[in-house]
């Protein structure tokens, strides 16, 4: 990947997301508004599992079951999966196209480190679609990542489009990070930054945010709806399991080794691993 000197360089973060999958109750409505809304591609089908991208890279798995129970808002799990464009005239390009077909948005928000617009597919499952700033607008002047949550200049970013149209998921966008319903940020902080060796990012009032390698996020974990919630119920729709990317084997056997080392139980002969509210980890190189 080439990058500008001050582009963020996911591909050499130690850690990143990979894919994400979803327990769907109706599979061919929420795939179909991936496609339609997103303008993700179909990439693979079969067995209740649809699978969804870019032309060439998977970000979104759908497993579909019409037997799970609706997912309830107070539960652990899925916040947000928020998915990363490769520049403010995408997202431009992507608001303009909701706007003209009336999808409906939950917000949208300047966070200092990005311009992000929200909303959330038919069962309920959160996305968020964005477009970071550039890294240097990202710290305050001790050097700590600095996010709050204002308003989007949502006519800069239409304008930023400078009259182009969507015309689908852009090829160099792809899973920048995923933001957890969890039942105790402490609790969340000892999984994704003792055990899995994130750094803490930042606070803010009832959530904290990991990155890797420098950036402002790769998961967070918020109580907002779910304070005290324990493990999902078995049998629940919602989110399955977050693909998580070593850069490379060297780094894969640190975190094996990290895990051990926090007492975490790694299954699959060393594949994945649960977090305390049974969101499964996939752990991959």
């Amino acid at each position: 990947m080439t990058t500008h000197p001050d582009t963020f360089d996911h591909q050499n973060a130690p850690l990143r997301i990979g894919r994400v999958r979803l327990r769907v109750r109706d599979l061919e409505r929420v795939a179909g508004f991936y496609e339609s809304t997103l303008g993700l591609t179909r990439l693979d089908e079969g067995g209740g599992l649809v699978t969804l991208g870019t032309s060439t890279v998977p970000l979104l798995e759908l497993a579909g079951d019409p037997t799970l129970a609706p997912r309830h808002r107070r539960d652990a799990g899925l916040f947000h999966t928020a998915f990363l464009l490769p520049s403010r005239a995408d997202l431009g390009r992507w608001l303009g196209f909701a706007v003209a077909n009336r999808i409906p948005l939950q917000g949208a928000s300047d966070h200092i480190v990005s311009e992000a617009v929200y909303l959330a597919d038919p069962e309920g499952n959160g996305i968020e679609i964005y477009a970071d700033r550039a890294p240097s607008h990202w710290r305050n002047a001790a050097g700590g990542i600095h996010m709050t949550t204002g308003q989007m200049d949502a006519e800069g970013v239409l304008a930023s489009a400078e009259g182009t149209e969507w015309a689908g998921f852009p090829e160099g966008g792809f899973i920048g990070h995923v933001h957890l319903q969890v039942g105790d940020t402490d609790q969340a902080t000892r999984f994704y930054r003792d055990g899995l060796g994130f750094d803490l990012a930042s606070d803010y009032p009832g959530a904290a945010f990991f990155g890797s390698g420098g950036y402002h996020h790769h998961l967070a974990g918020n109580i907002w709806n779910s304070r005290g919630a324990g493990a999902r119920p078995e049998g629940t729709a919602g989110l399955a399991s977050v693909e998580l990317i070593s850069r490379d084997a060297a780094t894969h056997e640190a975190l094996l080794a990290r895990i051990g080392e926090a007492g975490l139980a790694v299954d699959d002969d060393g594949a994945a691993v649960n977090d305390p509210w049974g969101t499964r980890i996939i752990l991959t190189v």
